[in-house]
């Protein structure tokens, strides 16, 4: 019996799962902690994680879902990755992390990114990077480079979250061209790193670890890790990606036209086109999907919206409220448009939808005397989708047509209002499936280790188990509402 492990390194949580790869089925999975990992912020704006929490944690998931599949660590002949994307840790020449890491809701290198648009010229940024440098992973070590100049000096290698794990793992520090292309890295005209945006941050090209091929036996667990997860030493990771576009391998997107949804701590909509496109604002960007190649160009089309789930929680906390199927039965109970009650969910740092304005969430048209927990619960879901919408019609001129979304039921696709407010607002069916992150790291290391002979073979055993289909509401007037809403807020 072959068994494979996928592990997803969230801000909330790392989450492991074992996977039977004759069977495709999930036959144990963990997470850890049990609460939230813990985000600091030293000032407003700032989002940080100490990389050795996503270590521990990531030890605890793999032998807690060891233990439920009822394996022994010899069984495992792959692993996976799957990370929170647009983060940044850097290293010096012994390994060690030298500074929290900068995540992917941390705002302090919007300026930076501005800066590098204007001096390196829009047409040039976004013919080659498909993006504005905004405030992604290159601009965030901008930011360390001028405000800890010390610090920067001391940095042998630069990576993202997932590049950081496998490194522990197997003590070899690399990335991938997709992962790159997500840190504003990657030039796609010339195909290789970006050298006119090294030149410009004045960032040595000895930063960027050695690029691997997505799937591919990319390096192999040292005793010491091995030790540490009860895994066997010299097992292959095999596969690593950010969390949207594994979250689309996880759903099997990999084609031009398919979409892939997910509505965790962020939310997002994913889409996969094979022509070379960009939102010149960059309020939706581009970036390299896991299948991409020269030959055959397969480029995800990410919007996000950082709070969903953050949004989510923070709800149920406020208004003490047991549990999220409590909060979604409330939402049940109050009308379509949450009696004219409006929410921006815009509460966890500056959006790329709205040109990294940080507007932070509201309410608008509260009525001390109408409204109730019901409606703030149903408005809250309203908002999600209809911030949603607002990018999916930002997405339509870049050429996807959305006619039908995957989701995993999980997360806010849970919830039946949720579900059939996306559905009816953007006239899309949605496919659900059980599947996750994690699963989506195990099939795609299963891939790369030439367990499965092809991506196809990886997800013939992937099933629908439910479906939701448009129905007739107002829910064009609630969204035409909440958009002035948000264009009141903007002005």
């Amino acid at each position: 019996m072959a068994y494979l492990i996928g592990i997803d390194v969230g801000s909330s949580s790392v989450k492991a799962s074992v996977l039977d790869a004759n069977t495709g089925a999930c036959v144990g999975t963990a997470f850890a902690p049990k609460e939230e990992q813990r985000i600091n912020s030293p000032q407003a704006g700032y989002a940080e994680q100490d990389p050795q929490m996503w270590y521990d944690n990531a030890r605890i998931a793999v032998r807690e879902a060891m233990t439920a599949a009822r394996i022994t660590g010899e069984a495992i002949k792959a692993i996976g990755i799957s990370y929170q994307m647009h983060g940044l840790v850097c290293v010096d020449k012994d390994q060690k992390v030298l500074r929290p890491a900068i995540i992917w809701c941390d705002s302090r290198a919007v300026s930076y990114g501005e800066a590098a648009f204007d001096a390196i010229g829009g047409d040039k940024c976004l013919s080659h990077l498909l993006n504005s440098p905004g405030n992604f992973t290159a601009m965030k070590l901008s930011w360390v480079k001028e405000n800890e100049p010390e610090l920067y000096a001391k940095i042998d290698k630069i990576m993202l979250p997932g590049d950081w794990l496998s490194m522990k793992l197997t003590g070899e520090a690399q990335t991938t061209a997709s992962g790159l292309s997500e840190g504003m890295f990657w030039d796609f005209k010339n195909d290789r790193v970006c050298d006119f945006l090294l030149e410009h941050s004045g960032f040595s090209p000895d930063l960027i670890p050695d690029i691997v091929p997505t799937f591919s036996v990319q390096s192999v667990l040292t005793k010491a890790a091995a030790d540490d997860f009860g895994l066997a030493a010299g097992t292959p990771v095999s596969y690593r990606a950010g969390d949207q576009p594994n979250n689309a391998l996880s759903l099997n997107v990999l084609n031009p036209g398919e979409i892939a949804a997910t509505a965790g701590t962020s939310g997002v909509v994913y889409g996969v086109t094979d022509q070379v496109s960009y939102d010149p604002q960059s309020r939706v960007n581009t970036f390299a999907h896991v299948n991409h190649t020269t030959e055959a160009p397969r480029l995800g089309i990410l919007l996000c919206i950082n709070g969903t789930g953050c949004f989510n929680s923070w709800m149920k906390r406020t208004i003490g409220v047991s549990s999220y199927e409590e909060m979604n039965a409330l939402a049940e109970s109050a009308p379509i448009g949450s009696d004219g009650l409006s929410a921006l969910p815009f509460g966890n740092g500056a959006e790329r939808v709205l040109c990294n304005q940080n507007l932070g969430a509201s309410f608008s048209g509260l009525d001390f005397n109408r409204h109730s927990q019901a409606h703030l619960c149903r408005a809250l879901q309203e908002g999600i989708v209809f911030s949603f919408q607002y990018g999916i019609e930002l997405m339509k001129p870049l050429g996807l047509d959305i006619s039908k979304i995957r989701a995993g039921k999980a997360n806010m696709f849970l919830s039946d209002i949720f579900c059939q407010t996306l559905s009816g607002v953007s006239g899309a069916g949605i496919d659900l499936y059980e599947t996750d992150g994690s699963l989506g790291a195990a099939r795609g290391a299963g891939v790369g280790a030439g367990i499965y002979g092809s991506l196809s073979e990886a997800f013939a055993s992937l099933t629908k188990v439910a479906n939701v289909a448009p129905k007739d509401g107002p829910y064009q007037e609630a969204y035409a509402r909440w958009k002035e809403a948000l264009q009141q807020k903007l002005s």
